[in-house]
């Protein structure tokens, strides 16, 4: 029996590793595909700070970080992965939330109070294409300057792998795990064209957060779970659970 898991390319490559240490059976159907977005900031804009919401953000821009002087800025980023992406890209002053956008806000704001950050600087949002909640306006409300740039967008994936459909008919898929929302309905779209959507219904879905089981919950799946906090480890742990229940 293998646990499917739906995040994207390359992430999804450290997320089956990390399972399979754990003693799993992994399959990868990565229900969306990373598309860079060309940047078009000018070099050496007078931001203050710079905003992640994804690791990905980081990957589309990274190669132009020298040129554009960015690394030289503090970076808030919105979780721990997305955090050592940055550091990973050279960024040396990052500043970690607690997983998902509120937090972030959050971190921002409480950064401002404690003059760590300048209410008044230009904060430079680096954002993907679709957004399940708009950081920049929250913190435009909240009387920030923000400059939202879009770095990548996310691209559904059509279809499937056939060892995913095979493994859905013959019920060797014990478990789903999903990343996002916009994730979660493009694996649901190809689950329902593949043919394959009873079968993948019937299953434990886990899920990082309660905005992504939603989607899971209004499709019909009975076994949705939601990780305690946004964080693959908390993932893995409701993943632990689901399966004891199934043994139970």
């Amino acid at each position: 029996m293998s646990i499917l898991v739906t995040r994207p390319h390359p992430d999804n490559e450290a997320t089956a590793e990390n399972l399979r240490a754990r003693g799993h059976l992994v399959l990868l159907a990565p229900a969306l595909k990373f598309e860079p977005v060309a940047f078009h900031g000018e070099n050496e804009a007078p931001y203050g700070a710079v905003l992640v919401t994804s690791a990905n953000a980081i990957r589309a821009v990274a190669p132009q970080l020298r040129d554009l002087g960015l690394r030289e800025l503090p970076l808030f980023a919105v979780g721990e992965h997305t955090a050592a992406a940055a550091r990973e890209a050279g960024f040396v002053e990052v500043i970690v939330a607690g997983g998902d956008a509120a937090s972030m806000r959050d971190k921002v704001m409480q950064s401002a109070r404690d003059k760590v950050l300048k209410k008044k600087s230009v904060l430079l949002y680096l954002a993907g294409a679709d957004l399940s909640r708009d950081l920049g306006e929250e913190l435009v409300a909240e009387g920030f300057r923000v400059v939202t740039q879009t770095t990548y967008r996310m691209a559904s994936v059509k279809h499937l792998p056939r060892e995913v459909c095979e493994g859905f008919a013959a019920h060797g898929i014990e478990a789903v795990l999903h990343y996002s929302r916009r994730s979660a309905r493009a694996f649901l779209d190809a689950a329902r064209d593949e043919g394959v959507e009873i079968s993948a219904l019937a299953i434990p879905h886990c899920c990082l957060s309660e905005t992504v089981a939603g989607v899971l919950r209004d499709a019909g799946a009975s076994q949705v779970l939601v990780a305690a906090t946004p964080d693959e480890t908390a993932l893995f742990d409701t993943l632990e659970r689901a399966l004891r229940t199934r043994l139970s």
